[in-house]
């Protein structure tokens, strides 16, 4: 067949081509594939499998890899030229999908044609969404739909009405009383099917005709409904230029139904202050005044004992803004260090690959500082080598004199370091120190966790002293590993460069019984908290115990989805997901009193009331893809902070209906310590025989909540966006008198 890479190949129901899909360098087979009618659908099989085949959508795809990108493509690089290459990368966790095309062009027109899907989804508007439906939907392709296929969309769609109301909106549409719809028709039968109601009576509540907003109108929802203050006036404005489609109500100076509803759906409108989105905090101060984004054993792309080491996941990780990765690094049989969990089954990698992983990928999400923390297990000769590699592959990127020639007094900001990639790990002797040219060290690695007796993982396995490598130990500037030995030690000897590892259950009993002594530590050096050995399924623990008392750099098992991580994107997800949140100023005193355990002793200590009124829900995606099956959804808020703020409120359920669940259900809560918390918002399928499905949920820090009617867009188990699904809700936020 004759390739070419123009567009009209490219085209939906007709393009094919059998590809050749590589997991490994003995597995690699032929697969047909198709790009479906509805132009979203990449379907594939193998020639042999019947009637088997898989699908999946090109929302699904995050981007397209040209060439030998990946480590499975890169071990049959002599077999294959990189023109004929090419990767689908995924969101969230799934794994890639390696490809090799028959020809150079045929593999282009691969490229090409599913980055434009993609760029197309990203731009779609609800009016394509809409043409989208109706083509999944229109089975005989007539451009009609009748009232049985229109049944089978509203199915599709997560909407469960009875026959009665569906057949009167279809009688409306049908304004030709053909007995079925035209994608016109179809597109005001959408319009009548997900006309908000609960939205139409906020607009009542504020409109003087019950027809449109005028400019004062508007101004006065801004500032009593949505608590905007000052600014509601210049708002108003502005809301009218970005989200009115009518041209005469703009002339106006007014909003239609329409233009609101947009407002209230736009990330203007929704319940995370846009301003703190951006990068907006003082990035000047000493690193320990951050919480840094920080990911355990960042090798593993699944569990500790035999799962798969891969670059892939350091690239998943920096792509997540994470600023702390680890590399577990042993002695390799050819003289090349090599990473991996040792003592176990996990594959094993190589370390410069690694070290040119980071260094391709450190700053895409993020300018600041990467720290590396080396967990290392290799003789000295093959630590050399490591140092040799850092610095060669590094180059400037490596960070190898401290910053002004002087011994610093505190730890250099994220600012200073911003490109710089920081080394942790152990060190001979100090900053201070003109360190000896012959010296080397006895050291036993990862000495800061000993005396932590609950672990029999590879963590901190019985070693013999090993030496240090001078050269490796003189890349180390500012994050020295140190053997803890209690604040009062650290009080009175710690030198802010050296910082110590603690495993969660003795960081959380250190923060239970000295609260505020692990506060005054962490404002002037380090701390680096891992999971515990026996989490061998690489499950995590709660993050929050240890921001509470401070700790920076909080090491999560970035692979697996779930509340843990849920509250780590939340805590990220402002300051331009950059990697550093500024701690709040309590915590960044060296004299504050500040204990989580009694946040009311605080000297300027001001609880809040926040109250949520849950109103409704929108297009919930469908957790059961069985025929007919529809959920039935609720909605909890769970509080996470100081101790005294964990809470959780649910809503009830409402049975059959995904598409516009209406709670109007209020759930109170109060804060002791605001500027620490979290809140999670959980949508559920009710089962009362077995634990409820997850349907989704978005986390957020208090600090960035706006107040008033807000639209909460969900993020799916992995973290990525599910939309149009999101829940509406009115909140109000007052001092506690």
């Amino acid at each position: 067949s004759q390739w070419t890479a123009s567009e009209p190949y490219f085209t939906p129901g007709h393009f094919r081509s059998t590809l050749r899909k590589v997991k490994s360098r003995s597995w690699k087979k032929q697969r047909h594939f198709r790009l479906l009618e509805d132009g979203m659908t990449i379907w594939y099989k193998s020639r042999w499998a019947g009637k088997g085949h898989s699908t999946f959508s090109v929302t699904e795809v995050e981007a397209v890899r040209e060439g030998h990108q990946s480590e499975v493509l890169l071990s049959i690089a002599e077999e294959f030229p990189a023109d004929l290459c090419f990767t689908l990368v995924f969101h969230g966790r799934q794994g890639n999908l390696d490809l090799v095309a028959d020809s150079p062009e045929e593999a282009q027109a691969w490229i090409q044609g599913v980055r434009k899907l993609i760029h197309k989804v990203q731009t779609m508007d609800e009016k394509e969404w809409v043409w989208d439906w109706f083509q999944k939907a229109d089975k005989n392709k007539d451009g009609k739909m009748n009232f049985k296929e229109v049944r089978k969309l509203l199915k599709m769609m997560n909407v469960d009405m009875n026959e009665d109301h569906a057949l009167h909106l279809f009688t409306m549409a049908d304004k030709s009383e053909s007995g079925s719809l035209e994608i016109e028709q179809f597109v005001h039968f959408y319009k009548i099917l997900t006309q908000r109601d609960e939205v139409w009576k906020v607009f009542q509540d504020y409109s003087g005709d019950g027809e449109k907003l005028m400019l004062e109108e508007l101004e006065n929802f801004l500032m009593m409904g949505q608590q905007e203050g000052e600014r509601s006036a210049q708002l108003a404005q502005e809301l009218i230029d970005s989200y009115e489609p009518s041209e005469s109500a703009q002339e106006q100076g007014a909003m239609s139904l329409d233009g609101f509803q947009k407002y209230l759906c736009s990330q203007e409108g929704s319940i995370f202050k846009p301003e703190q989105r951006d990068l907006h905090q003082d990035m000047s101060q000493p690193l320990s005044h951050y919480f840094i984004s920080s990911s355990h054993n960042t090798y593993l792309l699944e569990d500790q004992l035999r799962g798969q080491s891969s670059l892939e996941a350091y690239i998943q990780a920096l792509k997540r803004g994470c600023r702390c990765v680890e590399v577990d690094c042993w002695d390799g049989s050819d003289g090349e260090p090599i990473v991996y969990h040792g003592h176990t089954l996990t594959s094993k990698i190589l370390f410069k690959d690694v070290i040119s992983t980071v260094k391709e990928y450190a700053f895409k999400a993020s300018d600041f500082p990467v720290i590396l923390s080396l967990e290392n297990h290799c003789g000295v000769e093959q630590q050399t080598i490591m140092a040799e590699h850092l610095s060669q592959i590094l180059g400037d990127m490596l960070l190898t004199t401290v910053l002004d020639g002087q011994v610093p007094q505190q730890l250099p900001s994220p600012q200073e370091l911003k490109g710089k990639i920081l080394l942790k790990a152990k060190k001979i002797g100090g900053l201070e120190d003109c360190i000896d040219e012959t010296l080397t060290d006895e050291v036993s690695d990862e000495e800061e966790a000993n005396g932590d007796a609950e672990s029999p993982s590879a963590e901190d396995p019985p070693k013999s002293k090993s030496k240090l490598s001078k050269e490796l130990s003189d890349l180390v500037l500012y994050c020295k590993s140190v053997h803890f030995h209690g604040f009062e030690q650290a009080r009175l000897h710690g030198k802010c460069y050296e910082m110590s590892s603690f495993s969660e259950s003795k960081a959380k009993r250190l923060a239970k019984e000295a609260g505020t002594d692990f506060v005054q530590y962490n404002t002037r050096q380090l701390s680096r908290i891992y999971p515990s050995g026996l989490r061998t399924d690489s499950s995590n623990y709660n993050p929050q115990d240890m921001w509470n008392v401070g700790c920076q750099i909080v090491a999560l098992n970035f692979q697996t989805a779930g509340l843990e991580m849920d509250l780590s994107d939340g805590l990220f997800r402002q300051n331009g997901g950059c990697g550093y949140v500024l701690k709040p100023d309590f915590m960044r005193d060296g004299n504050t009193q500040f204990s989580p355990e009694k946040p009311e002793e605080r000297p300027d200590y001001k609880p809040l009331r926040l109250s949520i009124q849950v109103i409704s829900g929108q297009q919930l995606p469908k957790v059961n893809q069985k025929e007919g099956s529809i959920v039935d959804p609720l909605v909890r808020v769970e509080i996470y902070g100081v101790p005294q703020d964990q809470a959780k409120e649910e809503t009830s359920h409402i049975n059959n209906n995904g598409f516009n669940p209406v709670w109007n259900e209020t759930l109170n809560f109060i804060l002791h310590t605001p500027e620490l918390t979290l809140v999670r918002f959980v949508v559920e399928d009710y089962d009362k025989a077995s634990r409820n499905d997850f349907i989704g949920q978005f986390t957020l820090p208090f600090t960035c909540i706006q107040a008033g009617y807000r639209h909460i867009h969900l993020l799916s188990k992995d973290g990525t966006p599910i939309p149009p699904s999101s829940i509406f809700v009115n909140i109000s936020i007052s001092e506690l008198t």
